[in-house]
């Protein structure tokens, strides 16, 4: 079996992954993107941590993961279903153009 500070080590990468994506990026899409590398990081050490005491797995972290990445697929549906119509009224997807167009 894997240790677990692998599993911390996948994580913890995957968050940087997304703190970069978030930090660097203009484009609405890639900031969806980041978000949602953002939740695996925290689905997987929640998943990781749940295995932590051995010979004994905990069900309620894996419902609980699962009943999340049900709910983060919905809201990046949502969330790139209003990218997609501000693309259709702005004509742009870059954040700081938008921001200059709020007025």
């Amino acid at each position: 079996m894997i240790d677990l500070s692998y599993y911390i080590a996948f994580a913890f990468a995957l968050f940087i992954i997304g703190i970069y994506c978030l930090a660097t990026k203009r484009n609405m899409i890639r900031l969806i993107l980041g978000i949602e590398i953002l939740i695996n990081a925290a689905h997987i050490s929640f998943i990781a941590l749940a295995d932590a005491i051995p010979g004994f797995v905990d069900p309620l972290a894996q419902s609980i993961v699962i009943i999340s990445t049900g709910l983060a697929g919905s809201v990046s549906a949502v969330a790139i279903t209003i990218v997609v119509y501000a693309y259709r009224h702005y004509g742009t997807l870059d954040i700081r153009e938008l921001r200059r167009l709020k007025g």
